[in-house]
């Protein structure tokens, strides 16, 4: 009998506690949500429009197309030119598969796929040729 009258006292002091675990554990699982950012949102510039000067002035290069058959295209600022052909005062003198390059009355300018991506090539040395170097040292 004295359990019956103990259950709902332990009870109404535990409850309140259990519902503030509850509710941290719900709060610190929102915040978790909340601060991971999302992988497949666009950066903030194309959102909010950018700064214009953080717009690069000037042509941009967007693709090429080398064809097996027929000229290579790139796309320039939106602009399809063909090798040899002409963007405003500039002609497409030469094209490669991440390069294009203008030339113009103020000179050259090289437009790059990837501007700030520099491409190094490593060598590896194989087992092999270390063992082929050392010999050749002694």
């Amino acid at each position: 009998m004295v359990d019956r009258l103990m259950r709902p006292a332990r009870l109404s002091r535990l409850l309140p506690l259990l519902l503030n675990a509850v509710c941290a554990a719900g709060a610190a699982s929102a915040a978790a949500q909340t601060a991971l950012p999302d992988p497949t949102r666009p950066p903030a510039a194309f959102v909010s429009g950018g700064d214009e000067a953080a717009v690069e002035s000037g042509p941009r290069l967007q693709s090429v197309l080398m064809p097996k058959a027929g000229k290579p295209v790139a796309v320039i600022s939106g602009q399809s030119v063909t090798l040899g052909g002409m963007l405003g005062g500039r002609r497409l003198v030469a094209l490669s598969e991440n390069e294009a390059v203008l030339k113009g009355l103020d000179g050259i300018e090289r437009l790059r796929l990837t501007p700030d991506v520099e491409k190094t090539n490593l060598i590896a040395k194989t087992p092999a040729a270390k063992r082929g170097q050392s010999k050749g040292k002694q």
